[in-house]
């Protein structure tokens, strides 16, 4: 398995990845598929391009294929600089049972930490997601609330839980 930061030479496989996670799994993202879909791969390859405040992972299999994203964002103001935000974490379901999201957040951790006065990397998930929040809860980080009917889709709302890890 291959963690690395994506670029914009990366755009069609991560749009590949990210629309497949908006189908397999709309409940998880504040975004839709129907928002996405026509998304220009320079529109793609524009929120690829890394800087020293944002960077996305991908985690690429034995064939070389995208099986697992993340993207990291730090804030921007005066005030809040002292915190990093996770966004958009998914893993395929071919990637799905053999460590690819623990060893994405390790090396997203591992990358953040290097962000001078980071003191904070915040993240919020589907309540009901339970692999999910066991994940974030190996790697530290501990629910501090919760937001009731975070989401809507199709009708139906999802809370999702906030949580932090502390540097």
């Amino acid at each position: 398995m291959e963690i690395r930061i994506l670029n914009k030479s990366d755009a069609q496989l991560y749009q590949e990845v990210r629309l497949s996670a908006l189908q397999i799994n709309p409940e998880a993202f504040g975004s839709t598929y129907e928002c996405e879909v026509n998304f220009s791969l320079e529109t793609i390859a524009g929120r690829l391009e890394p800087t020293n405040d944002k960077f996305v992972l991908g985690a690429f299999n034995d064939n070389n294929s995208l099986v697992g994203i993340v993207t990291y964002m730090r804030e921007s103001t005066v005030k809040t600089r002292h915190k990093g935000n996770v966004f958009g974490m998914y893993v395929a379901p071919e990637g799905r049972g053999q460590g690819v999201g623990k060893l994405l957040m390790r090396k997203l951790i591992e990358k953040a930490k290097s962000c001078e006065g980071l003191e904070q990397i915040k993240l919020t998930v589907v309540s009901d997601n339970i692999s999910a929040k066991k994940l974030y809860k190996s790697l530290g980080f501990e629910v501090y609330g919760v937001e009731r009917n975070a989401l809507k889709f199709n009708g139906q709302y999802c809370d999702e839980d906030l949580m932090v890890l502390h540097m």
